[in-house]
């Protein structure tokens, strides 16, 4: 059942946007991962954003953010580590 966003609380309607966030900076961490500081930027910032989504009713789309970010801050590591083996 889909409830009209401007009938729900604002505290809520903040929650389900952080979720909905969490979810864009997972998938822009895992593109920006190949620029390590970008990637891991936005995948905290992902995390971060996920964990306050969970608050709402839009739990699986702010764990599926958290999961995302986590996988883009993991792929910017690598690659930093493999940049970083790379000079030496």
């Amino acid at each position: 059942m889909q409830t009209d966003p401007a009938s729900l609380d604002p505290e809520e309607r903040m929650n389900k946007f952080y979720a909905l966030l969490s979810a864009a900076l997972g998938v822009l961490s895992l593109c920006a991962g190949l620029i390590p500081i970008a990637g891991t930027a936005l995948g905290i910032m992902g995390i971060i954003f996920g964990i306050l989504g969970r608050r709402s009713e839009s739990k699986r789309m702010a764990t599926v953010g958290i999961g995302l970010s986590i996988i883009g801050v993991l792929t910017a590591i690598i690659f930093s580590i493999l940049l970083y083996m790379e000079r030496y």
